[in-house]
C-alpha cells in the first residue's frame, strides 16, 4: 500500500494515472482551516488524526470566484483549504531533491489542482514534487486594521456572531486579554501559509523520499513574486536553498496602500472597515466585494494605474515579514546564498489581452494616458514604437505593459541578486510556432506546461496554441530537465549571470529546434546558437524585452 507516516498521522495516496511508478498524495493538510477563531490569523498547526487518512483527491481551493478548466471551484463552507500534494517515485532511493510549487493567479484565484501543475513528469525525472494551496484575496492579503474604532466591543465571529476565541484556546470560551493586536491579525497571511507549508516539508518530506536539505521553491506570476518575497524574508531562511521564478509580477504594497484597499472592499461589502466589520463579513461577501471593486476600476479610464489591470492585492511591506520590495531587498543582499533561476516569456501581456482582463488601448490619447499614469517617459514609448514599426498601437501598449509588469521586473530580480554576490540564471521563453508552423504567442503562462511536462492536458492547449507536436515535446523535455538539474545540482545547463542582462550576460532562450534553425538562417553566416544559449549584447526587440530602452528609462516599482 502507498501509505506514508507524517508528524500528524498516516496518509494513503494512489498511483499516478500517467505513470504507475509515481505515487500521488493529494489534499494533505499542512495547517488547520483558517476560519472561525483562526480567521485572518497566522496559520495554526493541523490536528493529528488516528488511522490512515485517505489522500487521493485534491483539497478545497481558497475562496475565489474563478472557475478554471480541470480544477475544482470554491463553494461557501469549504474551509479545509490549507493543503498540499506530493508526487514521489514509488521506488525512489530516498534523499531526492524537492521542488515546491506556488501557483499564480494575481493573488485572487487559482489552485494546486490545475492540470498544468500535475507533478507526475517531474517526479519521473527524479524529483519529489509538492504543490500547495494558500489563502488568496482578502483572506490572504487583505489588511486587517490594528484596532477597531469601537475597540471596547468584542470581535465577532463571521459565522456565529459570537466573540472570537483565541486560536489556541480549547475551552470554547472567549479568552480575557486575548491578543487583538495587529501582530495577531498579520498582513501577508498568504505568504505565512506558504512558510507553514515549507515547514511541513522540512518536517515531513523525508517520509516521502525527499531531502529537507535540498528544497527548491518555485512559482509563476504572483507565485513567482511570492517566491521572491520568501527569498528575502528572514522567517523563511533555511527552508529552501534554490528558487525558480517564472514571470514575477511587479506589484508590492505599503501598509497605507493596503489599508486603502481594505476601505474600498469593506465599502463594497457594506461593512465597516474595522476588524469586527470584516470578521462579520463571510468569505463569499469579501470575494464578491473584491470583484465589484475590480470591475469599477476596469470601467473607469480615469482611475489611474488600476484601470489597466485591476489586481488589487499583493504582498505588503508590513515591517515584520517584509520591509521592502523584493527587488530592493535582493539588491541589498537579502537573498543570501539562495540560488535563483528566473525566466519570463517574450510576449507576456498578450494573454491578459486575449482573455479580456486588461484595458484595450487603441488610440494615441489612450496610450499617452497609460504612459502618464505609470510615469513612463516619452522616449520609452517612442522606442517601442520604432522597434515595432508595422505593429498596431495595441501591440505597442502590450509590449510596454509586458516589460513594466513582468519581463523587466523579472530580469532585474536576477540581475540584482547576481550583482549583490548571489548566483542567478536567466532564461526567456520564446516559442512562437505551433506544430504546423503557424504563429502562436509566447505569452504569460505558456511556458509552465512545457516545464511541468503537461502538454498533453487538453486544458492547456489554449495557452500553448493547440495540441503539441514532436518539436514541442522535445522542448518540454529540455525545460523540465533544466528544472531538475537546477533543483539537483544548482546548474540548469548554462552559465549564471556575470553582469546585467544585455551587457554580454549569458541567457537561455527557450525555442523549438525548428525555430532555432530558422533563426540561424536569418543571422549573418547562419551561425546557430548552442542549445539556445546566447550572449545578449547585440540583440534588440521583443525577444529580449527591449532591455536597452528600459535600462535608460528606469523601471517604476508598482503597487497592486
Amino acid at each position: 500500500m502507498d501509505v506514508f507516516t507524517t508528524k500528524s498521522g498516516r496518509v494513503r495516496g494512489r498511483r499516478a494515472a500517467r505513470d504507475r511508478g509515481i505515487v500521488t498524495v493529494l489534499g494533505l493538510p499542512y495547517a488547520a482551516p483558517p476560519f472561525g477563531a483562526r480567521r485572518f490569523r497566522e496559520p495554526q498547526p493541523t490536528e493529528p488524526w488516528d488511522g490512515v487518512r485517505d489522500c487521493t483527491a485534491f483539497g478545497p481551493v481558497s475562496p475565489q470566484s474563478a472557475e478554471l478548466p480541470g480544477a475544482p471551484s470554491w463553494s461557501p463552507g469549504d474551509e479545509d483549504i490549507l493543503t498540499l500534494n506530493v508526487w514521489t517515485p514509488a521506488d525512489g532511493p530516498g534523499d531526492l531533491p524537492v521542488l515546491v510549487w506556488i501557483h499564480g493567479g494575481a493573488y485572487v484565484f487559482g489552485s494546486s489542482a490545475q492540470p498544468d501543475f500535475d507533478g507526475t513528469a517531474l517526479a519521473g525525472g527524479g524529483l519529489v514534487v509538492v504543490t500547495l494551496n494558500s489563502r488568496l484575496g482578502f483572506e490572504g492579503f487583505g489588511h486587517v486594521p490594528g484596532a477597531d474604532a469601537d475597540s471596547d466591543r468584542p470581535v465577532l465571529d463571521a459565522d456565529s456572531g459570537r466573540p472570537v476565541l483565541d486560536a489556541d484556546a480549547g475551552s470554547g470560551r472567549p479568552v480575557p486579554g486575548a491578543d487583538t493586536s495587529a501582530a495577531a491579525f498579520p498582513d501577508n497571511r498568504g505568504l505565512l501559509d506558504q512558510i507553514a507549508a515549507l515547514e511541513w516539508v522540512r518536517d515531513n518530506i523525508s517520509a516521502f523520499g525527499g531531502s529537507p536539505d535540498r528544497v527548491t521553491l518555485a512559482g509563476q506570476s504572483s507565485g513567482a513574486t511570492s517566491v521572491a518575497c520568501l527569498t528575502v524574508a528572514d522567517r523563511a531562511r533555511g527552508l529552501f536553498r534554490r528558487a525558480v521564478l517564472h514571470s514575477a509580477v511587479n506589484a508590492f504594497a505599503t501598509v497605507e496602500q493596503a489599508a486603502r484597499t481594505t476601505a474600498e472592499v469593506a465599502a463594497a461589502a457594506g461593512v465597516p472597515a474595522t476588524r469586527a466589520g470584516l470578521l462579520a463579513a463571510p468569505p463569499e461577501a469579501l470575494v464578491a466585494a473584491t470583484d465589484r471593486v475590480c470591475e469599477r476600476y476596469a470601467r473607469d479610464p480615469r482611475s489611474g494605474q488600476r484601470h489597466y489591470d485591476p489586481a488589487i492585492y499583493g504582498p505588503v511591506a508590513d515591517g515584520v515579514l517584509l520591509t521592502a520590495d523584493p527587488l530592493e531587498a535582493l539588491a541589498a543582499g537579502a537573498g543570501g546564498a539562495v540560488e535563483l533561476l528566473v525566466c519570463h516569456t517574450t510576449e507576456e501581456y498578450w494573454l491578459l489581452d486575449a482573455v479580456g482582463s486588461s484595458a484595450k488601448i487603441t488610440s494615441e490619447e489612450q496610450l499617452a494616458a497609460f504612459a502618464a499614469d505609470f510615469g513612463l517617459p516619452v522616449s520609452l514609448v517612442e522606442g517601442h514604437r520604432e522597434r515595432l514599426p508595422d505593429a498596431p498601437l495595441l501591440d505597442v501598449y502590450l509590449s510596454l505593459y509586458s516589460g513594466l509588469l513582468f519581463a523587466e521586473y523579472s530580469t532585474r530580480l536576477a540581475e540584482a541578486h547576481a550583482l549583490a554576490g548571489g548566483r542567478a540564471f536567466l532564461a526567456r521563453f520564446d516559442r512562437r510556432r505551433d506544430r504546423a508552423g503557424g504563429r502562436v504567442r509566447a505569452w504569460h503562462c505558456a511556458d509552465i506546461p512545457f516545464a511541468f511536462g503537461n502538454l498533453h492536458e487538453e486544458s492547456v492547449h489554449f495557452l500553448v496554441g493547440g495540441p503539441p507536436g514532436a518539436a514541442d515535446q522535445e522542448l518540454s523535455r529540455r525545460m523540465a530537465r533544466a528544472w531538475a538539474e537546477f533543483a539537483t545540482h544548482g546548474e540548469p545547463g548554462w552559465a549564471p549571470l556575470d553582469g546585467p542582462a544585455g551587457n554580454g550576460a549569458t541567457v537561455r532562450v527557450w525555442r523549438t529546434e525548428a525555430e532555432e534553425e530558422a533563426d540561424a538562417d536569418r543571422r549573418p553566416g547562419g551561425a546557430r546558437r548552442a542549445d539556445g544559449v546566447r550572449r545578449m549584447e547585440d540583440d534588440r526587440g521583443a525577444e529580449h524585452g527591449f532591455r536597452d530602452l528600459w535600462r535608460t528609462a528606469g523601471l517604476p516599482l508598482l503597487a497592486p
